[in-house]
């Protein structure tokens, strides 16, 4: 039998080509489900782990999806905002703690989120280099925007504006990095945390102007009066906060009318839980344009969906896995043909069908354990590297 082999593998290197085609051929058929089964395995596992640790989430009506893919995994899509009202609302309950969330603005590719101290607490984030987040205009990365942005605590990152051309005037504002965190293995490792109102700062809402009454630019001020001045359009916006100009940074309106896009509300105990969610049903006008919901769930519908996706591409992968299948028997048919010559050298040396079906059946098994070991190998990578792959190419 190990002669059987010996020749089954010279006759391979010989024909290298061929043998490297079945070969890729049968690895390909294995390792596309296998894949896919443990990218998918890893999706929910990533998914409902941060889902089920959020109990409720207050946003505006529509999309629940939208709503939980921004607040959860700082999605690409903008819910509809709802304002710092909704937050008072939550707290005057009593029945949970609301954390808001401004998840809108990116710096450099990476989203800002726009929080405030608690939502470190809750999620367990720790700084690892630095210090938190205590003035206006400071921000925390997380572990991986600081690695693949190259900064850290003492560094500065500019906000990239929503638009190419900002009609608005709105500057991007040089946030000053003073913080780090360690890693989650979570979509935080992926954020920029900045304080509310620095995300307000970022939207124009919040800007600082040069003390007028201290100008002597004749261009900048328009009119004088007793203890007035009125600026023209040249007076400068700050881009940065310093302590210098940051006791100039104030509100244009009410602080209650700003906005956010989710409120993540962690309630005392199941039944608080309960009577907040009875709160949002037959409530206000104004409650009535807002919806609470449980993250876990909206994230299960998600999986259903692709899990749906997931049986459609079994079958295709079935189908074209049969198909390769019977386009390798057809090959070695062929493959038998085109040797007729050889077969009939080896019967006239004295050996028997039985031998030649075991040279074949040996170029067989060499093909399929090599394809074998190559699928382990691919697997092994796959499912080394399953958690950011995840990220990249599903959550993010």
């Amino acid at each position: 039998m190990i002669d059987s082999f010996y020749v089954a593998w010279r006759y391979l290197t010989f024909n290298w080509v061929r043998g490297l085609t079945l070969i890729a051929c049968v690895t390909l058929i294995a390792v596309l489900p296998l894949s896919l089964e443990l990218l998918l395995d890893e999706s929910e596992r990533q998914l409902l782990s941060r889902a089920e640790t959020t109990p409720l989430m207050v946003g505006t009506k529509g999309s629940s999806l939208d709503l939980v893919m921004n607040s959860l995994y700082f999605g690409e899509t903008v819910p509809e905002l709802i304002s710092m009202v909704a937050v008072e609302r939550v707290a005057d309950t009593d029945l949970a703690l609301p954390i808001p969330l401004y998840v809108r603005f990116k710096a450099r590719g990476f989203p800002i989120v726009g929080t405030n101290l608690d939502y470190f607490d809750f999620r367990g984030l720790s700084i690892a280099e630095g210090r938190n987040l205590a003035l206006l205009g400071e921000c925390v990365l997380g572990a991986r925007a600081a690695e693949e942005l190259g900064l850290g605590p003492g560094d500065s990152l500019l906000s990239s504006p929503e638009t190419l051309f900002d009609l608005a005037g709105v500057y991007p504002l040089k946030m000053r990095v003073v913080g780090v965190l360690a890693p989650t293995h979570s979509a935080d490792d992926l954020a920029i945390f900045v304080d509310l109102k620095t995300t307000w700062v970022v939207q124009g809402l919040v800007h600082g102007h040069q003390d007028l009454m201290t100008v002597t630019d004749p261009s900048l001020v328009m009119e004088r009066s007793e203890g007035q001045v009125t600026a023209t359009s040249k007076l400068l916006q700050y881009t940065e906060i310093t302590p210098e100009n940051i006791d100039s940074f104030h509100f244009h309106g009410s602080p209650a009318d700003y906005p956010i896009t989710a409120i993540i509300a962690l309630p005392h105990d199941e039944k608080a839980g309960a009577l907040l969610r009875g709160r949002y049903v037959g409530a206000s006008e104004e409650r009535e344009l807002q919806q609470i919901l449980v993250p876990g769930e909206a994230i299960e519908g998600l999986l259903a969906n692709i899990f749906r996706i997931k049986n459609v591409l079994d079958a295709v992968i079935l189908m074209v896995g049969m198909a390769t299948i019977l386009a390798l028997a057809l090959v070695l048919a062929l493959s038998l043909r085109l040797r007729q010559g050889e077969i009939q050298t080896i019967f006239k040396l004295g050996c028997s069908r039985t031998t030649i079906a075991r040279l074949l059946g040996a170029e067989i098994a060499i093909i399929l354990a090599v394809a074998a070991l190559l699928t382990a190998l691919l697997i092994t990578v796959v499912a080394h590297f399953d958690e950011p792959l995840v990220r990249t190419l599903f959550i993010r």
